[in-house]
């Protein structure tokens, strides 16, 4: 496969920044909304890198922050584009895991993507994750990307309306789709050392390549447009409710299982560190504060 991709490469990484631009604002507006004499809280942007081997350009991204605000305690939203040449690990496990062949006499890559953690004040609020990303190489391309729920105090209503809006997100790719992809999402975000989900669940997928580029893009836009409709009514229905003490021990415990998976099992992580890039943009999903026993 020639690089005749640069249109599309520019199209998806131009769609993650609007995404981001859209999510940042409208994470400002809850935090209007959220009453108090602390500010309301605001991103912090700062431009992130990544370093080659021989010291060359291999992209970046920007880093978007916020921390002690009125809803969230600590979110994230990160988008990156990278590329350059794959090292050696990344070459060996891109090419078992996507039985991608010729990486070795060409291990050339270009990826970007978007990355969201929220971390949120009061335990009743759920934690939430999204990322989607698109992967180029000589050999193949793809995209991938997910949601899932984090809540630390679980509500039946609140995971059957992000659900809900996930498989609303699916269902004009396929009528069986949604099935598939909360069931590898189920799979995926697992912690086998702990024999338990790290969450409620949501949707996953990787390795998208149907073989229509436009087709596996507009589903990854989708997953990105469904994001807000899926979290914000339950920010907004958990961020005044009160807590206590216990409440605040039970977030913390829970971040704790989020931590060690993201440590120990999580491709983006790994991925991220293995390929130079800043570690500050690659570990943005750990929680703040965390507790163990």
């Amino acid at each position: 496969m020639t690089d005749t991709f640069e249109t599309e490469k520019a199209q998806a990484s131009g769609w993650f920044r609007e995404l981001r631009d859209e999510i940042v604002s409208a994470f400002h507006a809850l935090e209007d909304r959220q009453g108090g004499d602390a500010p309301a809280g605001r991103m912090e942007v700062r431009k992130t890198s990544r370093t080659s081997e021989d010291g060359s350009d291999a992209g970046g991204g920007e880093m978007s922050v916020m921390r002690g605000g009125r809803v969230f305690e600590k979110v994230g939203v990160n988008i990156s584009t990278v590329y350059g040449v794959l090292g050696e690990r990344a070459q060996s496990a891109m090419a078992a895991r996507k039985g991608i062949p010729g990486m070795k006499d060409d291990p050339r890559f270009w990826a970007s993507g978007i990355s969201l953690v929220a971390h949120m004040q009061n335990p009743h609020a759920p934690a939430v994750h999204m990322n989607t990303r698109m992967f180029w190489t000589p050999h193949a391309w793809w995209f991938g990307g997910g949601a899932d729920l984090n809540p630390c105090i679980e509500y039946d209503e609140d995971t059957a309306h992000f659900h809900a809006e996930m498989k609303r997100a699916c269902d004009p790719h396929g009528e069986t789709l949604y099935d598939e992809l909360k069931d590898w999402a189920d799979r995926y975000f697992y912690i086998p050392h702990r024999k338990r989900a790290r969450g409620v669940g949501g949707i996953f997928y990787d390795d998208r390549n149907s073989g229509d580029w436009a087709g596996d893009f507009a589903l990854t836009k989708g997953v990105g447009a469904a994001f807000l409709p899926a979290f914000v009514p339950l920010a907004d229905r958990r961020r005044e409710m009160p807590w206590d003490e216990a409440d605040k021990d039970v977030q913390l415990r829970h971040r704790g299982l989020y931590a060690e998976y993201n440590l120990v099992y999580d491709r983006g992580t790994k991925f991220g560190l293995e390929t130079g890039h800043d570690p500050d943009a690659v570990l943005m999903s750990l929680p703040p504060l965390a507790k163990w026993y």
